[in-house]
């Protein structure tokens, strides 16, 4: 918490890689970052003196920064970008046993901690997650560069053309859990898309963070990008101040809990993107293919089950249910899923009862919620008012209800006889994700690089006014003719 006024200096120790060091903060000083320098001019292993090269900033004077810094990466060619990823992934790969190594503590205090599992399982940043980042990373340099591309084009008049033009958003603050990968992959969207971002993880990947902030950063710099474009924050009072600074920031992408993320938007001025609870749906009709329904059913929900894009509930048609539910019973069991069901599954297979509150918990665990339903409009209902509006599926045979389901279900991803898991921005081709938006804005469902521009408008003139175009007598009509917009 900010501390109060007589408070005293506070000393922070921070480490990194063994390197050790405090430092005073000052009481008038409520939200100071302790800089770890991750900003390494370098990546390699030799001992740092932070005696000499630390550095104390103010939330506010990192914003600052980050702010400078978006203004050079906004017009940064898309060679300079690639370069700086190309880099990025090849420092990744030098650093993977000391990246590997830091991971190893944070995991060893969570356990000691009693972190669940599953959020365990999240946590963890091995050799095959961390070849899987760097190819996540080379995908995203084979993507077109979503800056500069025109939208529109309009001829005004002659010699007067207008130009609606994708541009970054600039500075762009995104807090998120404990996946160090999500933090490589929201830092290179970031580069790839031309804005600057200053990042908050989960505090269980503190020392996971730390060093691959270092690395992007300094790969970046490496490549000509502007110092500042990546800033890492470390406690929630660094995520409290940053929302008190729109003059800087330009968008926060919150990914956490529901309460978090309400949190976040009833406190900022600053545009909020994102969504709270993961609260998916997998609806089974009358006539859906059995063997297909089953196999739906358990990957969408234990392929891996601490995501926001795997299934929670489970609607099943009654005309099905008594067929279906022994089979997906024991497929489920066997990935070692509980069950908690209505009254009417508890009536056909043995469940755990399930409470209304059931409905509208994301488990994010080997936990799954079985409800029948009467028909297609049932399961509709259910979902839009418990549903959070993330990802829901539906298995039928019946095109016209796919159809149905698709335009009544009120989801960012609404799916057809297929897992929920491909809810995501790399299975959607978008080179990974910030995040998945439920909002109702420019960026919904995925947010990969085109969520993460927007556009201005570029009018070019050989000299015109606006006096000639105005009244009943002027002198000058406009054509508004669409140009057309070659790729």
């Amino acid at each position: 918490m900010p501390q109060k006024a007589g408070d005293g200096n506070r000393t922070h120790v921070a480490s990194l890689e063994g390197w050790s060091f405090t430092s005073k903060l000052h009481p008038r000083n409520n939200y100071l970052l302790q800089i770890t320098y991750y900003l390494l001019k370098s990546y390699s292993n030799q001992r740092i003196n932070f005696s000499q090269q630390e550095k104390i900033m103010s939330i506010t004077e990192i914003a600052q920064e980050a702010k400078k810094a978006s203004i050079s990466l906004a017009a940064a060619s898309t060679a300079v970008k690639n370069r700086a990823l190309t880099e990025i992934a090849e420092a990744i790969r030098q650093r993977s046993a000391a990246i590997i190594a830091a991971n190893r503590q944070d995991l060893a205090e969570a356990e000691k901690n009693n972190l669940p599992g599953p959020l365990l399982k999240r946590l963890k940043f091995d050799e095959p997650k961390i070849a899987q980042t760097i190819a996540g990373i080379e995908t995203l340099i084979t993507l077109d560069d979503p800056v500069g591309r025109t939208i529109v084009a309009t001829e005004l008049d002659t010699g007067l053309e207008l130009y609606k033009v994708t541009c970054p958003i600039g500075v762009i603050g995104v807090v998120f859990e404990s996946r160090p990968d999500a933090l490589v992959q929201i830092s290179t969207l970031c580069l790839k898309s031309g804005n600057a971002v200053l990042l908050k993880g989960g505090s269980e990947a503190a020392n996971t963070n730390r060093i691959l902030a270092g690395t992007i950063s300094a790969a970046g710099e490496k490549a000509s990008l502007p110092s500042g474009w990546l800033q890492l924050m470390e406690t929630r009072e660094d995520v409290a101040a940053m929302l008190a600074l729109d003059e800087y920031i330009d968008l926060v992408v919150p990914r956490g809990s529901n309460e978090f993320v309400r949190y976040i938007m009833n406190n900022t001025n600053i545009p909020v993107l994102g969504h709270a609870d993961g609260i998916c749906h997998v609806y089974i009709e009358s006539d859906a293919d059995m063997q297909m329904a089953v196999d739906v059913t358990v990957d969408s929900k234990c392929q891996y089950v601490a995501v926001c894009n795997a299934a929670e509930t489970l609607l099943v048609h009654r005309d099905i249910a008594a067929e279906f539910l022994p089979k997906a019973k024991t497929a489920l069991e066997q990935n070692g899923c509980r069950l908690r069901g209505c009254e009417r599954t508890a009536a056909i297979i043995d469940v755990e009862p399930a409470t209304e509150q059931d409905w509208a918990t994301e488990y994010l665990d080997y936990i799954l919620s079985i409800k029948v339903v009467d028909d297609l409009d049932a399961a509709i209902e259910h979902i839009n008012r418990y549903g959070s509006g993330h990802t829901d599926a539906i298995v039928t045979a019946d095109k016209a209800k796919a159809e149905k389901f698709m335009s009544l279900v009120d989801s960012a991803n609404v799916l057809v006889n297929c897992s929920t898991r491909f809810s995501d921005g790399f299975r959607y081709g978008l080179g990974a994700e910030v995040g998945i938006s439920t909002n109702k804005i420019h960026a919904r469902g995925p947010v990969g690089l085109e969520g993460l521009v927007i556009y201005k408008y570029k009018l070019l003139g050989t000299g015109q006014i606006v006096a000639d175009y105005a009244g009943d007598n002027s002198k000058k009509k406009f054509t508004h003719r669409k140009i057309a917009v070659i790729e």
